[in-house]
């Protein structure tokens, strides 16, 4: 019975081929990026993200893709704040862009910005991070410009 015991236990943490115990390989996959916005009823509301964060994955965003779950967006991230200017190009999609500063809080947002057009979207205000959600999100929400906003499992800022 004692060597059942021993023998599972060293199965729960792994062993070698002599029996010595190592080290359990994790197998949790990485952790998904998350946004949390704070409402201006004080409420926070949780986005799942894919980040982008190269020029080149920055200028596909999400081009060609004829849907996006209610509580998913992408977030792009840049090396420092500045006055930021997307365009819908072969967005199929309407859309909400927010724009957060540096500060973590939101600077100002495009609503349901028409998809397919070459309009430049800005919201003239310095920002380093912008969240693109399903159009209308913003207001459905309760997000203003002012909320504040926390990233949790975000790589850090891209310095390109």
């Amino acid at each position: 019975m004692r060597a059942l015991v021993l023998m599972l236990a060293l199965a729960s943490v792994g062993a070698d081929c002599n029996g010595k115990p190592q080290p359990a390989t994790p197998t949790t996959p990485a952790e998904k990026p998350l946004v949390f916005l704070g409402s201006k009823d004080g409420d926070t509301v949780q986005v799942s993200v894919e980040v982008v964060d190269t020029p080149s994955t920055r200028q596909t965003g999400l081009m060609n893709r004829a849907q996006l779950a209610e509580d998913a967006g992408m977030l792009f991230l840049f090396p420092k704040e500045s006055v930021l200017t997307f365009w819908m190009k072969d967005t199929l999609i309407a859309l909400d862009m927010i724009f957060i500063r540096a500060d973590m809080s939101v600077a100002g947002i495009v609503e349901n910005a028409a998809p397919m057009t070459t309009t430049t979207r800005s919201v003239n205000a310095a920002a380093q991070f912008v969240l693109e959600v399903n159009g209308g999100f913003a207001a459905r929400h309760g997000i203003v410009a002012g909320s504040r906003v926390r990233f949790e499992n975000v790589p850090a800022a891209p310095k390109d």
